[in-house]
């Protein structure tokens, strides 16, 4: 039991020192890993690499660089003013569209903070052209990477759906994925007519096109380290035109995003495919890409999963399992997950997170009192859901882009709904997806 203690209060110290210093969780944890894997438990070097994830490395640094060229050539650009400006100047849909867009980006890859922090600047340019309110354009755009974050081919759905696989739980991708969505979209639905939406219903724009510019920002490194973004005037842009490089662009996303979810292609070597193909069609768009391509998650995801790997040679998985296993109630224990989930979630990463925590759950699961499906679901949203706090990046991302006169009252505003989220997701998504199939 001592060295199951020590692995769990390394882990512990892992995400608490990354949370309230600079130093990356991915690197803490794979010091963790290299510490407690040799002095600890044993191990040599080699089998503490033998848990380093390298299908999930090819994913993550796949989708990410593929995004990186579709920012390049235009093709999210293109992506906005297209939407923005089918709803026809009406601005209480504006805030909709940010949502979808969003989720689209994460759907198709884009890494959640990166989905923020390209539509978080340009919500926040709408609430100072169309007078909406910063909190409801934020939380609908945070709400959207959440919705889109489950899909097949996306980064949150890619590390829950391998780990599942992994461990040979029944899974659903797609029922996680949908199930996600229609929970985000509930939520921005309640966040809508909490902070002003019904006022914006039956407003319109004198000039019929509500697209600023993109503004400037500094994104936050997601392992680490603060968040800072500037914002540009809001001056409307010229129509970007859908050329060969975005069309071809646009048909890869859709196609990477078929071949996950009905063939069951790898997405992270169809992402590379993609990035080939562009870089062969449009050699300008793809210079700097890979340099864009998200490495401070990619490190911080194989750092956690690498260390989570250490403890499962340890049996400190399957100990910790059996403990939950243990308790009286299997709904209780059950609940007990998703709330400890969404609790430290807020305060970190949530990428982080659901590489530790699902193969905590997965003893648990193994003895089949709880569904693991639904549970699977459950804790997925309830430790999404609360990156709305502004101590996680996409909160902090929402806060720094929000107008200068009112960003002590956002970054308030966004504490108060993210940490009542922490309580409020976990019970919801219990009694919607696990108490169901009990």
């Amino acid at each position: 039991m001592a060295d199951h203690l020590i692995a769990i209060g390394a882990l512990v110290l892992v995400f608490t020192v990354a949370t309230f210093t600079s130093v990356h969780m991915g690197v803490l944890a794979l010091v963790a890993a290299f510490a407690v894997g040799s002095a600890v438990a044993g191990q040599s070097a080699d089998d503490v690499f033998g848990g380093f994830p390298g299908d999930l490395f090819v994913v993550l640094v796949g989708v990410t660089f593929l995004f990186a060229i579709a920012k390049n050539n235009g093709t999210i650009e293109w992506l906005v003013h297209a939407a923005t400006r089918a709803v026809g100047g009406r601005i209480a849909l504006i805030p909709w569209v940010m949502f979808l867009i969003t989720a689209a980006l994460t759907a198709v890859g884009a890494v959640v903070p990166a989905a923020v922090g390209v539509i978080a600047p340009i919500g926040m340019s709408f609430c100072a052209r169309y007078r909406i309110s910063p909190l409801l354009m934020g939380l609908l755009v945070i709400n959207g990477a959440s919705a889109g974050g489950f899909s097949p081919a996306s980064v949150f759905g890619s590390i829950t759906n391998g780990v599942v696989e992994r461990n040979d739980l029944p899974g659903s991708p797609v029922l996680l994925f949908l199930m996600s969505f229609l929970f985000n979209v509930a939520l921005s639905v309640v966040a809508y007519f909490l902070f002003g939406g019904r006022h914006l219903i039956g407003r319109r724009s004198t000039d019929g096109d509500a697209t600023p510019a993109e503004p400037e920002q500094d994104l936050p490194h997601e392992g680490g380290g603060s968040t800072t973004a500037t914002i540009a005037p809001a001056t409307p842009t010229v129509a970007l035109r859908l050329d060969k490089s975005r069309t071809l662009t646009l048909i890869g996303l859709l196609g990477m995003v078929a071949g996950a979810l009905f063939l069951d292609y790898n997405v992270g070597l169809m992402a590379l495919t993609v990035v080939v193909v562009l870089t062969l069609v449009d050699a300008e768009a793809a210079k700097g890409a890979v340099d864009k391509c998200a490495w401070s998650t990619v490190l911080l995801v194989c750092g956690v999963v690498t260390f989570v790997g250490v403890m499962e040679r340890m049996g400190t998985i399957d100990w910790l399992g059996e403990s939950v296993a243990k308790i009286d109630s299997p709904l209780v224990g059950a609940l007990l997950i998703c709330l400890i989930g969404a609790v430290v979630s807020a305060f970190a990463s949530t990428t982080g997170i659901l590489g530790a925590l699902i193969p905590l759950a997965v003893p648990f699961l193994m003895d089949g009192q709880v569904s693991a499906v639904g549970l699977i679901i459950a804790l997925a949203v309830s430790s999404s859901v609360v990156d709305s706090s502004p101590l996680s990046t996409s909160g902090a991302l929402v806060a720094a882009n929000a107008p200068e006169e009112m960003r002590p009252q956002v970054f308030t505003a966004l504490m108060k709904w993210g940490l009542s989220m922490a309580l409020i997701a976990p019970l919801a998504t219990w009694a919607l997806f696990v108490v169901p199939g009990q």
